[in-house]
């Protein structure tokens, strides 16, 4: 299982990502999934839909996101893994007027895996630096 959900992982970045294919994320999360740590203020993102309006002002602002998952580590049903994302800030999607700056980030993500679709994901990523490298703060 643990090589499936590796590649699942590598998956999920290429193709939502790196591809920005929305409709890849009702492949990949299942209708019952929960994500962590990307809805405002601490709440969690449920399903596809849910998580769909956070794609979509992620990449309307940084619509050239490229992420490099640089370590994996799997055990049973969860996967961890440490990403790298480069992008230019492109879009005012996130309430902040396009700056044109480059900016590079890191993130990680630990994710809970059934059936193939992810059902849980622990997301952290450092918003303060991007934030930052964007003139937003």
């Amino acid at each position: 299982m643990s090589k499936e959900n590796v590649a699942l992982i590598h998956r999920w970045f290429e193709e939502v990502w790196n591809k920005g294919r929305a409709e890849a994320i009702d492949e990949m999360f299942a209708e019952d999934g929960i994500a962590h740590g990307l809805g405002s203020e601490g709440e969690t993102l449920q399903g596809p839909a849910g998580f769909r309006p956070f794609f979509e002002n992620f990449r309307g602002a940084f619509p050239d996101i490229r992420v490099t998952i640089e370590d994996t580590v799997a055990e049973g049903d969860k996967l961890a893994a440490r990403w790298v994302g480069r992008m230019t800030h492109r879009g005012d999607h996130l309430g902040v007027p396009a700056s044109g700056q480059a900016a590079e980030i890191t993130g990680m993500c630990i994710v809970r895996i059934r059936d193939g679709q992810i059902v849980e994901a622990w997301n952290n990523f450092d918003m303060m630096g991007l934030m930052q490298q964007i003139g937003a703060i």
